[in-house]
């Protein structure tokens, strides 16, 4: 009795653990192959159709390409790519003296020292991560967030060119054109960190190299991630997911962080210059009239709030304004278009003015320190209505050291020394945040106390 019972259980044991097993090792395949053979699903509905219908169609004669599937949206007319003779602009490197002996040799050890520091990380990598997406510093193991297609790997093609290992880019761009977008390790797709580390790793690696795989590899991405703009009102689907895009109509999001939805720009209009081809420049064109049409109806005159609807369009209606997290990008980009169209477009340098005309005015403050230090930090500022003066947050982010850079090109560009000088002290800002701390590493967050008056600022130990 007492074996048959033991039996009994050791049986049900075993079948628990044979249905564990499985259930992982199903969940893992799925995970894996969240797309699986993404062309074997071509839909034929068109908008008039209801958006369930599809058709099963097996694609001939070689893989699955993503121009192939039809466009329910058709675009009747593009926007021109601008063709115009650029403009002079402004330089905007500082005229340096000529490098004394001593400082070239520091400047060279150094550069030798993160020239090392990349290659024992890419080295790791190669090690226990290849072709995947991240390696797990501490594990040693790897990890697929980005779709499954080598996001780390093709995010450094340039660093490799710049860095001078000739040898480990060939062996890695060789690598790069094995990716394969019929297939994924994630239903869905991030298109903003998608645009920024695949299509534009493959862009950087064309434009140091002029190696045409990487373009024709572009080109691959660009075509994938322009099913995402296949929107009644042509505007993206920043969290896009490429399998029930295939099966089903699909429309923006109503709830979109402004920084995916306008940080895709340069990218875009990078591949329609290389290629010729204007319906990339077309998608994030219309994007970018959005924004400068809803400029000055938000309720921080000048920025965009972190949230914005895309389905409507309506890019007003959110209260938190930051050039931090979920914003960054959107605003960097501005100085960056102007200069990548040879500032033939003035849209880009109106929208930096305005924007930062915003920011300068509610966002940045100068913060109480014990030496009285002329620094700005970026905060965040909430707006409830238009009329009403924002509340300043005066929460920094590690993020936003960006900002400095921004401000300063900006102010290179558009010929404006006090951006410059805006630029210099979010710069010095961030240095001190690195001093301030015991062991001289800035917090990713932090809150300061913000002076009472930019130029009266004395340190008060009981505030």
């Amino acid at each position: 009795m007492f074996s048959m019972r033991r039996y009994t259980i050791y049986l049900a044991l075993a079948a628990c653990m044979l249905f564990t097993l499985n259930y992982f090792r199903t969940e893992i395949k799925v995970a894996s192959t969240a797309i699986p053979r993404i062309g074997s699903i071509i839909p034929t509905s068109g908008p008039e159709d209801d958006g369930k219908s599809s058709v099963e169609v097996v694609v001939p004669n070689g893989p699955f390409r993503w121009k192939d599937v039809p466009t329910r949206y058709p675009v009747t007319s593009f926007a021109a790519i601008p063709t115009a003779p650029p403009q002079k602009l402004p330089k905007v490197q500082f005229d340096f003296p000529i490098e004394e002996t001593q400082a070239a040799a520091t400047r060279k050890v150094r550069q030798a020292a993160v020239r090392a520091v990349f290659d024992k990380c890419w080295n790791a990598y190669r090690k226990h991560a290849w072709m995947n997406d991240e390696l797990g510093p501490l594990s040693g193991g790897q990890k697929n967030g980005f779709g499954g297609w080598g996001a780390n790997l093709v995010d450094n093609l340039d660093n490799l060119w710049i860095m001078g290992f000739k040898d480990q880019f060939e062996d890695a761009v060789k690598v790069a054109m094995e990716i394969d977008l019929s297939t994924a390790t994630v239903d869905t797709i991030n298109v903003f960190e998608t645009t920024i580390r695949h299509l534009g790793g493959f862009l950087a690696c064309y434009d140091l190299s002029e190696d045409k795989r990487c373009l024709t590899k572009a080109v691959e991405f660009g075509e994938m991630l322009y099913k995402a703009f296949d929107t009644p009102n042509r505007m993206p689907i920043t969290r896009w997911k490429p399998q029930l895009s295939m099966q089903a109509q699909q429309v923006a999001d109503e709830t979109v962080l402004v920084a995916e939805i306008g940080s895709l720009t340069m990218e875009f209009t990078r591949l329609s210059l290389l290629t010729g081809d204007p319906k990339y420049y077309d998608a994030v064109d219309r994007i970018t009239k959005e924004f400068a049409k809803q400029q000055t109806k938000t309720k921080l005159k000048g920025m965009w709030p972190v949230v914005v609807d895309a389905r409507k369009p309506d890019f007003t209606q959110d209260s938190l304004f930051t050039l931090g997290a979920m914003s960054d990008s959107l605003y960097e980009y501005f100085p960056k278009m102007h200069a990548l169209l040879g500032g033939i477009d003035p849209i880009y340098e109106r929208m930096y003015n305005l924007s930062m005309a915003g920011a300068a005015s509610h966002n940045l403050f100068r913060p109480m320190t014990p030496k009285n230090d002329n620094i700005l930090v970026a905060g965040k500022s909430r707006s409830h209505h238009i009329d009403d003066p924002p509340d300043l947050e005066p929460e920094g982010q590690h993020l936003v050291c960006f900002a400095g850079g921004m401000f300063a090109l900006g102010g290179k560009l558009f010929s404006n020394p006090a951006h410059v000088f805006i630029g210099r002290q979010l710069t010095d800002g961030c240095i001190w945040a690195y001093r301030a701390m015991p062991l001289g590493i800035m917090p990713e967050v932090f809150t300061m106390l913000p002076c009472p008056k930019p130029d009266a600022c004395d340190w008060d130990e009981k505030l």
